[in-house]
């Protein structure tokens, strides 16, 4: 097969009521692709198993072979930008390139607290006494790059769970169970209600040379209660608020609990509701973030 050294792209800005109708006239148009990106940096909070939510406002990207004539799909756009909602649109030609490479680019070396690091796949592990994770982005949530993500592994860095029995529910990639392994504790549970989360809960497992007894992975129905000494949440507030019964019952007295996913201003609805179990509350804020540790009383 002849290599092919340019390709032409289609960026068309729009709104999410449109995207179906632009895709599927960019598809018949011959697109050898069709993306789909935020175009005014709105957060898209973790969805459950099977949803695909989107951003209000995002931008199309669709790639053409270099020779595509896309006359009739540009007169077509032009004609119902006001139809569509199309802000405006665009081609441009886009040469060939190391495109893992192009990719990978933009994800470096994170560090969180004084010795707790990630490296992406493309960069070398020093020789040194950090404490190191490897991990790419993936497909399920949680790389270290979000501030609840970033909060939680910062807490583990000032908190090793040397020795530890540990809870990481909704485990999302596992970077929290992975952390906590490294920096020493006995055994993690990692629960999550998407299948995919546990599948790349095990993937980087793997990456890190982590035992299959160091890390059990659940689906909740699977998940057997049993009292740990620290539990991990990075949810989002309101399944935080309805989870309080079950997590509470995770932790042993004088165990801690540790939750993130909360927005600055919703940190006093998680207070309040499990006053009645927890005490010794501590606020971390990051970004309009914030982090929430407790013992159980």
């Amino acid at each position: 097969m002849k290599k092919q050294d340019s390709w032409i792209q289609l960026v068309c800005h729009t709104s999410r009521d449109y995207s179906e109708s632009l895709e599927s006239v960019m598809e018949e148009a011959g697109a050898l692709s069709v993306t789909l990106k935020d175009a005014k940096d709105e957060p898209v909070l973790e969805p459950l198993p099977g949803e695909i939510p989107l951003w209000k406002n995002l931008i199309i990207i669709a790639l053409f072979d270099a020779d595509a004539d896309l006359k009739a799909l540009t007169l077509l756009l032009e004609n119902n930008k006001n139809k569509w909602n199309i802000q405006e649109f665009y081609t441009e030609i886009i040469e060939d390139q190391d495109w893992e490479r192009v990719w990978m680019k933009d994800f470096h070396p994170l560090r969180f607290g004084e010795n707790l690091w990630i490296y992406p796949s493309n960069y070398e592990i020093p020789d040194d006494d950090a404490v190191k994770i490897h991990l790419d982005p993936g497909l399920a949530f949680g790389t270290g790059t979000h501030p609840t993500t970033a909060l939680c592994l910062e807490w583990l860095d000032q908190h090793p769970p040397k020795g530890l029995k540990v809870i990481d529910y909704g485990c999302g990639s596992g970077i929290l169970a992975v952390a906590a392994a490294k920096l020493g504790a006995k055994h993690i549970s990692a629960v999550d209600i998407d299948p995919q989360g546990l599948v790349a809960t095990k993937d980087n497992m793997q990456r890190n040379s982590i035992e299959d007894s160091k890390i059990s992975c659940y689906l909740p129905d699977d998940f057997t209660i049993v009292q740990s000494d620290l539990v991990l949440a990075n949810i989002l507030c309101g399944p935080l608020l309805e989870l309080y019964p079950l997590l509470s019952s995770l932790i042993r007295s004088e165990g801690t609990l540790v939750l993130s996913g909360i927005l600055e201003e919703q940190k006093n609805q998680i207070i309040d509701s499990y006053a009645s179990g927890f005490k010794d509350f501590n606020i971390q804020v990051l970004d309009g973030w914030a982090r929430i540790s407790a013992t159980k009383i």
